[in-house]
């Protein structure tokens, strides 16, 4: 509630006190230069334009403390909210306020030092008032500083996030323009970056939370934004090898699946890696939280690059054998796989399939006559492998089951 005075006895106190207002403002100012260094440093406000304010501010609480009404606000509102604007601190403001209060106070003392009779009432009702009136000035300036302050991180926020998405759209088009962003976000133009995508788990919603703190912890400065289906940032990596690290970190945070891009050299090529990072996550099985790294292989950064492309040479490849009935298909593509990742050996195959190698060798036998494609033939062998590689990459063509564990 705002003082509005009424008490005689303070109305009569102030009026006495204003006649000495000169000699309050020079006291006011000089304790606040003295004790803060904001102030003294002239960093936000010059001296001159700070002893106007303290006169104008003094004269606004002497008149309300003489029963001029409602104290008028709106000299403190404006300066909270220029001095937010301006990045000064908020405890600082308000203790400049309460010293050219204390002043106040310090004259109605002395006013009443004679000890007369009805003195001692006279004081505390004068530092009531004084005090309620230190109230209303701290409380609207504290308000309009937040209220600026919101504005400000909001309007950074607004702006980071627009400079990663043209980081993201391949936007920098110019190096200028790259050096601009990279300076604003806070990371470097050269070194070594990762872009990590993670999935929402509602609109809005944030599945990393407070992941910019957490990676700064470590030492590695990101930028991110937020789409209604992702949370996408590039992350700056400050030491070798530690990829790993940022993987690890964004896969305890949340339990969202989590694609990451391979370790690139250079802010210029974020877009390509958001391309990468993108295919890892949808190769995760969906609703099931995970986090995968996209593969630094030449063939699967070649099948990223045209997923329409891949996906239909998938389908051209192997799509005899997709089309087949039941679970036929599915455990011609289970081995089809174990023996690209036993590097073509029948033996390995078998003991990651947990059957005979000669059922590997018939196995393999049907695949080469339902494909028409002889897997003793490098070039069939290139594109078949180039066909596997895009159905694990974009799962939502088709469902590539995985092989067992060993």
């Amino acid at each position: 509630m705002l003082y509005r005075g009424g008490d005689p006895r303070v109305a009569e106190l102030a009026a006495r006190v204003e006649l000495r207002i000169a000699e309050m403002t020079d006291d006011t100012v000089a304790g606040i230069v003295a004790e803060m260094k904001v102030y003294g440093s002239e960093r936000f406000v010059p001296v001159a334009e700070l002893r106007r304010s303290v006169v104008d501010n003094l004269q606004v609480a002497l008149r309300t403390l003489q029963g001029a009404g409602a104290p008028d606000l709106t000299r403190a509102t404006t300066t909270g909210r220029v001095r937010a604007l301006q990045g000064a601190p908020l405890p600082e403001l308000v203790r400049a306020y309460r010293i050219g209060l204390t002043e106040v106070w310090r004259r109605v003392v002395d006013l009443l030092d004679d000890g007369r009779p009805g003195d001692l009432a006279a004081l505390v009702a004068a530092t009531t008032a004084i005090w309620a009136l230190a109230d209303d000035y701290a409380e609207a300036l504290t308000t309009a500083y937040r209220g600026a302050s919101t504005e400000v991180v909001l309007a950074h926020q607004a702006r980071r996030s627009a400079l990663v998405e043209a980081l993201f759209a391949g936007g920098a088009s110019t190096e200028g323009m790259l050096w601009d962003i990279a300076r604003v976000l806070g990371l470097t133009v050269e070194g070594d970056f990762v872009v990590v995508v993670a999935e929402t788990p509602a609109l809005g919603q944030e599945p990393l939370d407070k992941v910019e703190a957490r990676l700064r912890e470590l030492h590695h400065e990101s930028a991110w934004r937020l789409t209604p289906d992702l949370q996408a940032g590039v992350v700056s990596l400050r030491r070798p090898n530690a990829a790993q690290d940022v993987l690890e970190l964004v896969g305890a945070a949340t339990e969202a699946r989590v694609g990451m891009s391979p370790v690139y050299s250079g802010l210029a090529n974020t877009a390509r890696a958001l391309h990468f990072a993108r295919v890892a996550l949808s190769s995760l099985t969906p609703g099931v939280p995970g986090t995968v790294q996209f593969t630094e292989s030449p063939l699967a950064g070649l099948v990223a690059s045209a997923p329409e492309a891949s996906v239909q040479l998938a389908h051209q490849v192997l799509g005899p054998v997709l089309d087949l009935p039941g679970e036929e298909g599915n455990v011609l593509l289970l081995t089809l796989r174990a023996w690209f990742d036993s590097q073509g050996s029948t033996n390995l195959t078998a003991e990651r399939m947990f059957c005979h190698p000669n059922t590997i060798r018939l196995r393999l036998k049907r695949i080469t006559e339902e494909l028409g494609r002889p897997l003793s033939d490098p070039e069939h062998i290139a594109e078949v492998g180039a066909a596997l590689r895009a159905l694990n990459l974009f799962p939502g063509t088709d469902h590539l089951p995985t092989p067992p564990a060993r």
